[in-house]
């Protein structure tokens, strides 16, 4: 059996899935990877077969995706290349960790393809949502990358499709001490907004992780180290508490590592505003954004917030086996497409990218 394995390239939560998922998956049958997107810095252990642009979002500065930039960097002639160039003709499964590329090239070729991620499951009826609506968020979940068959993973498990987080090994293994700094992660905000907001709190600690910078500095009460996977699960698994987004991979950790939160989701984000809804519902401090009118409940965290106590089992293997038992040598007729083509075309009209061939 050969399964082709697609991992979404924008932020690293994706990929941390793709270095326990991915092993297991090679001890059981033959598999491919491909990896669409670059905004991520881990590294892949193992051989990725296919390296596409995709269709990514890039981080903001000031606690959100960039609109402008990500629409700049879009170019739907490429995606639609790289779409119709995929062959699946050698592959009995495709599963999919909110990759498009797969996903459509999957539907185009009638090849059933599963979907494995935090977002596939975001939608479902039972999952926590947020009071606002985000019209246009909801049509990026549910369009961006369409599955058969979603499986997935939340923060509790409310279905038989649904998992709790996968908990990276290095993570499970590293020892829980607690040396009383705040480890602080916001990778949708730059460093110069974060020291300036947080200053304020000059008797705490923080050790701030940083995308934009290569080398370690002191600033009075903060470390700013760049983004590093064995340095960052060291400084959570030592902190008094961790202060994040809502993105799926680093909050599920902090969770696992009995660490309290306090997260800000990001904006235009509406998967990290539904995460941040069933956070909150778990009794985690939910805030939106770091200016002055949220300070007296960052010092009330600070001062008094608690752990939330989870447990985490790793069942990464008994999914990967639950999914090929029942996944393999499906035909498509056995599933129904999530999403309708309709919105793919009017998007990326057939006629604009066909006339550019």
């Amino acid at each position: 059996m050969k399964i082709l394995y697609g991992i979404q390239g924008t932020g690293n939560g994706h990929i941390s899935r793709a270095l326990e998922i991915v092993p297991l998956l090679k001890e059981r049958v033959d598999v491919d990877v491909l990896i669409s997107g670059s905004q991520y810095e881990l590294t892949l252990p193992f051989p990725v077969k296919y390296k596409l642009k995709g269709l990514g979002f890039v981080f903001g500065k000031k606690g959100g995706v960039d609109i402008l930039k990500t629409y700049l960097k879009m170019d739907s002639i490429q995606l639609m290349r790289e779409i119709k160039s995929l062959s699946l003709d050698e592959y009995d499964l495709i599963i999919s960790d909110f990759e498009p590329v797969t996903c459509w090239a999957a539907k185009q070729q009638k090849k059933v393809c599963i979907g494995l991620s935090n977002q596939s499951v975001t939608l479902h009826p039972l999952a926590p949502k947020p009071e606002s609506s985000d019209t246009i968020g909801k049509l990026v979940l549910e369009h961006y990358a369409p599955c058969s068959t979603n499986y997935g993973f939340h923060f509790n498990r409310f279905d038989d499709t649904v998992y709790t987080p996968i908990i990276r090994k290095e993570v499970r293994e590293e020892p829980i001490t607690n040396k009383g700094h705040i480890t602080a992660y916001l990778p949708s905000f730059d460093d110069e907004r974060i020291l300036h907001k947080l200053r304020h709190f000059s008797k705490i600690e923080f050790q701030v992780f940083s995308k934009h910078i290569k080398s370690a500095y002191r600033e009075k009460n903060f470390w700013v180290f760049p983004l590093n996977s064995k340095t960052f699960i060291r400084s959570m698994a030592s902190s008094n508490g961790v202060l994040c987004n809502a993105g799926f991979g680093t909050a599920a950790e902090a969770l696992f590592l009995g660490k309290k939160m306090l997260v800000i989701p990001m904006k235009t984000q509406y998967e990290q505003a539904c995460n941040a809804e069933v956070l909150k519902s778990m009794g985690v401090t939910v805030i939106k954004n770091l200016k002055k009118k949220n300070y007296e409940k960052i010092s009330g965290w600070l001062s008094e917030g608690k752990p939330i106590k989870v447990n985490y089992p790793d069942e990464t293997a008994e999914m990967l086996d639950l999914i090929i038992s029942r996944h393999a040598g499906t035909k498509l007729n056995d599933h129904k497409y999530i999403s309708d083509s309709s919105f793919f075309d009017k998007v990326f009209p057939s006629g604009k990218i066909a006339a550019s061939y």
